[in-house]
């Protein structure tokens, strides 16, 4: 049986790297089930037999992504020599890690107000990583003496993450109604991010 169930993660982590590539080139609208199936010389049942349609292969691809990504937070939790460099940090990995998964996130951009609850769990997953992640940095730096005491640092980190998610780029009132930015804006919305870290820790500063 512990055979079977090997051959069978193995199988469905197959599918996954698969997907991910056909969603990452392609994007999710763009992607149909039977070309994933012929990108793994798999039959279509089987591929169904693993997900039982395209919304749920995407979002098992998406927690996956997510996982990956918490565990880059995570692994980086105390190796930061000062707050600025644990916000930079931040604010680069999820920088670099929209850019380079740009195209895997069209279902985001099509689907902005009507997204699954279950896509809003993972959502919530990694801003909790986020919190735990700055929120400690926070704490070391209180405990140095280096900046002012703060009696809830999460509910800051929660504030500033707001602001920073809050940042728009271009004049048209049509873009400022889209939450997810488009490729071009990216680069000017991490140099405004930056700006806004730089501001927020002299304020916490002595």
């Amino acid at each position: 049986m512990a055979a079977v169930n090997d051959h069978q993660d193995i199988k469905r982590e197959k599918i996954l790297e698969a997907s991910y590539q056909r969603f990452l080139h392609y994007g999710y609208s763009k992607t149909t089930m039977n070309e994933i199936a012929g990108d793994l010389s798999m039959s279509k049942a089987l591929l169904y037999y693993y997900f039982p349609d395209k919304s749920q292969l995407y979002i098992a691809v998406m927690r996956k992504l997510a996982n990956d990504y918490i565990k880059l937070l995570e692994d980086n939790i105390n190796n930061f020599g000062n707050l600025k460099d644990a916000f930079v940090f931040q604010i680069n990995t999820n920088h670099d890690f929209i850019v380079n998964n740009y195209n895997f996130f069209d279902f985001f951009r099509l689907n902005e107000q009507n997204l699954p609850d279950t896509i809003w769990e993972i959502v919530d997953q990694v801003h909790q990583a986020q919190l735990g992640l700055l929120g400690n940095s926070i704490k070391t730096e209180v405990e140095k003496g280096i900046i002012k005491p703060v009696d809830n640092p999460e509910e800051i980190v929660e504030l500033l993450l707001d602001a920073m998610h809050g940042i728009r780029v271009g004049s048209s009132v049509a873009q400022k109604k889209v939450s997810f930015p488009r490729k071009e804006h990216l680069e000017e919305i991490r140099t405004k991010k930056l700006i806004l870290i730089d501001i927020f820790i002299k304020g916490l500063m002595y």
